[in-house]
């Protein structure tokens, strides 16, 4: 079969998100296996695009020649529902779903239930679905109706990385994640507010531009609290493998994650974890090397922070845990080589 392969996304591949992260080290370990890749951006405003922009992305697409293999991001692909399901029959429509729409933190009931309903009719057009995780791979099955043969999970791989030194004195709190609810930085700080009687410092590492209100009311925060010394929100860095070399702790309180790849980035330099048990979280994180609270809990947060802070032998064993789990992660290749043999068997 031809190895042509349109990959179509919403906004930037180079914004720095682990979606696009992604996608972006996907593109180019499908070139090294030989996979032709087209790059299309169907523009700014998804998941929640006006009339116009959505217009506008499924005209670029249905430009496209007659069975021509097309991958769209989910950010996007969950709402083209209607240009799904008008082209379903002429192009090789695929869907790479990082986490369903209808779960991003914050939306009301019935922008919920639209989204969810969208996209179960967006995907029930494809050939298949390429899923970042097992917990989204079970999510579409059991609440998408989308036949488990139709899936494929394909989890983020990783580079080799040098093991974080640490040995802060006082030790590091490293927080990676763009500045966003979903991510949940407000129950770190909540957390934190808790441990003023122990010595630390915590850097939030994270883009302030993607939901400027979030960044803002985290600002607020951090000011409020009175840690404004020892909180620092750092803004987006793009060479992240350095925050995590000078690190002792990781955490972040997702409230949700279809993946969570700074987790895997974390067990691949041996940081021990605090995270929440939500989403594919508990699938990234072996108990062995982290302690998962339930989201939206500050006071478990702050107790599992404390105990990494007060226990030098239990954050040394999570770090020696986080670095066997971190060796076992797939690499790009392998993640390639997974999407190559589905794209090859589902078109």
């Amino acid at each position: 079969m031809s190895r042509d392969l349109v990959l179509a996304y919403p906004g930037d591949l180079e914004t720095r998100t682990g979606g696009y992260g992604y996608d972006r080290r996907v593109v180019a370990a499908l070139t090294d296996l030989g996979w032709n890749v087209e790059l299309i951006s169907l523009g700014d405003g998804f998941p929640d695009p006006n009339a116009k922009q959505l217009d506008d992305a499924g005209r670029m697409l249905s430009g496209l020649a007659d069975d021509s293999l097309v991958l769209v991001d989910g950010l996007a692909f969950g709402v083209m529902d209607e240009w799904a399901g008008r082209e379903a029959k002429r192009l090789k429509i695929m869907a790479l779903v990082h986490h369903p729409l209808a779960l991003e933190t914050g939306l009301d009931g019935e922008r919920r239930q639209a989204l969810a309903a969208r996209e179960k009719a967006a995907l029930a057009q494809t050939r298949g679905v390429v899923v970042t995780s097992h917990a989204t791979a079970a999510e579409l099955a059991a609440n998408y109706a989308i036949p488990a043969e139709k899936i494929t999970v394909a989890i983020p791989g990783m580079d080799p990385a040098p093991l974080a030194v640490g040995g802060g004195d006082p030790p590091l709190i490293l927080s990676v994640g763009t500045l966003t609810r979903r991510k949940g930085h407000d129950i770190l700080i909540s957390a934190l507010e808790k441990l003023r009687d122990l010595p630390w410092t915590c850097r939030i590492v994270g883009s302030k531009v993607l939901d400027p209100g979030v960044a803002a009311e985290l600002e607020r925060q951090v000011a409020q609290s009175g840690l404004g010394d020892r909180i620092e929100l750092a803004g987006q860095i793009d060479d992240t493998r350095s925050e995590f070399a000078k690190a002792d702790i990781f955490a972040l309180a997702s409230r949700y994650e279809g993946y969570g790849m700074v987790f895997a980035e974390a067990l691949a330099q041996g940081l021990p974890i605090v995270g929440c048990a939500t989403g594919a979280v508990p699938d990234v994180v072996p108990k062995s090397a982290g302690f998962l609270v339930p989201p939206n809990d500050p006071d478990a947060f702050a107790a599992a922070l404390r105990r990494l802070l007060e226990e030098p032998e239990t954050r040394i064993s999570m770090a020696d845990a986080a670095v066997i789990a971190g060796a076992r992660l797939p690499s790009w290749r392998d993640t390639a080589v997974i999407i190559s043999d589905f794209l090859e068997r589902a078109s």
